[in-house]
């Protein structure tokens, strides 16, 4: 796929799991759809400055939207990585967020 960092890593994930996860150093990122775990942690490594030690990812699938009983539309997938960090590494980004 070969693809520059900004267009694997969309935006991180603003969750209270995500927010207390940063204290065992896992950060969580939507990711792009055909992104493998092997870009991702590339393309963190790039972007941060950063040691990458493992990368965990979620794929949540579209599911309908459901109103009074009726199909309104769609609920959109997404999917999403994990990215733990070397011990030493930090990414500031984050900080205060």
């Amino acid at each position: 796929m070969d693809m520059d960092y900004t267009k694997i890593l969309l935006r991180p994930v603003v969750t209270e799991k995500a927010t207390e996860l940063r204290e065992s150093n896992v950060y969580a990122f939507f990711v792009a759809p055909k992104a493998n775990k092997i870009e991702i942690g590339k393309a963190v490594e790039e972007a941060f400055k950063v040691k990458v030690t493992n990368v965990n990812v979620i794929t949540v699938k579209p599911r309908p939207r459901v109103r009074q009983g009726r199909v309104k539309g769609r609920i959109a997938g997404y999917r999403k990585a994990y990215v733990t960090l070397a011990a030493d590494n930090k990414i500031e980004f984050f900080e205060g967020v």
